[in-house]
């Protein structure tokens, strides 16, 4: 019997390669920049390759790093587009109201009476903030603001999300 899969968190994507001695160029989508190498080897999807990163400077949009084992321009470019994932455990526990995306993923959505709404499938941001899916058995996803009006009670620990259901959501429903 096996357990649960291992929780594991997004902090970057290879978007290219960067000269002929195996640099890439990340987007980090950690808080610093520098911390896409922050939390030990990186995983790199699709594929499973297991990376060792060393940030070596800043570069528009993101940063330049060397990759332990990637030498060459040609190498570099077969990873682009990869995206790059740790272990949820590597990272540090968020400040008050503040969330990993991964620890919303799967959580209940409820109403403020505690009826079921759904699950959180995924949370998503188009550059005006945040924005959870919520998979309802039997109806479309329902894609919400995540604020602190419309999510006022997120208890990651017991499971669960407490969503306020607008009008303006209540009339795109109808």
């Amino acid at each position: 019997m096996t357990g649960a899969p291992e929780r594991r968190v997004c902090v970057g994507q290879i978007v290219g390669a960067i000269g002929v001695k195996g640099e890439l160029r990340l987007k980090p989508f950690t808080a610093e920049p520098e911390g896409v190498a922050a939390y030990g080897p990186v995983t790199a999807e699709p594929g499973g390759v297991t990376l060792e990163l060393a940030v070596l400077r800043a570069v528009k949009d993101g940063v330049a790093v060397r990759a332990k084992g990637i030498t060459d321009r040609t190498s570099a470019e077969a990873l682009k587009g990869k995206r790059l994932y740790v272990p949820r455990a590597a990272l540090p526990a968020p400040d008050e109201d503040e969330f990993y995306h991964a620890d919303l993923i799967g959580l209940r959505a409820e109403d403020e009476a505690g009826g079921s709404i759904g699950r959180v499938a995924a949370v998503h941001n188009f550059g005006a903030g945040d924005i959870l899916e919520i998979d309802r058995p039997g109806e479309r996803p329902l894609l919400m603001p995540f604020t602190k009006a419309t999510a006022p009670v997120v208890d990651v620990a017991g499971g669960r999300v407490v969503v306020t259901l607008s009008e303006s959501v209540a009339d795109e429903e109808d």
